[in-house]
């Protein structure tokens, strides 16, 4: 099987898992989040505004003590950029059908929450395939640190994710269940 047969396979198969979890509820992965974000007060948090069965960031984004922003796609093949969100933010759809503020301050990010369809237990993530968050953080990792926080359901977890030598690795997944750490 190719590289990306195997992919879309993983896919097919973490958004079925995906899709029951989230039917079940996401129990406290929020707290949990917001707990695991405290220790970054003060850093610019990067979210994501959750779409079809995605963990729901927005109460932890909300709590978090200092700047947040939201990415905006601007083009197949470049990095994410950063708009500044708050709560009361006037949202529109960008690429992708995902939110975005239609006005803010760019922002560039410390600290990311990154959606995934599935993780490994080295801290891997298998995204929807346009390679966006592996290209913003090999980016800001360039630059400085940068912290890149998982936010799933367990269920989510697979054994064994088929990788490129692009794809970068998380520091830590949330889950309704627990903290990962590599």
């Amino acid at each position: 099987m190719s590289l990306p047969e195997a992919k879309a396979a993983a896919r097919k198969s973490a958004f079925a898992a995906r899709k029951a979890a989230f039917a079940a509820g996401q129990g406290d992965a929020a707290a949990r989040l917001s707990e695991v974000l405290a220790a970054q007060a003060g850093k610019v948090l990067a979210g994501y505004m959750p779409m079809r069965t995605e963990i729901d960031p927005l109460p932890a984004m909300a709590a978090h003590d200092g700047p947040v922003c939201v990415p905006v796609i601007e083009g197949p093949g470049r990095p994410l950029r950063f708009r500044r969100w708050t709560p009361g933010a006037r949202m529109v759809a960008g690429d992708f059908g995902a939110l975005i503020p239609e006005a803010g301050d760019w922002l560039e990010p410390e600290v990311l929450i990154v959606p995934l369809v599935a993780f490994d237990a080295r801290l891997y993530r298998l995204g929807y395939g346009g390679g966006f968050y592996d290209r913003t953080l090999e980016g800001l990792r360039a630059r400085r640190p940068t912290l890149a926080i998982g936010f799933a359901f367990s269920a989510q977890e697979m054994a064994d994710l088929p990788l490129e030598p692009t794809d970068q690795p998380l520091d830590l997944v949330v889950t309704e269940a627990d903290v990962r750490r590599a």
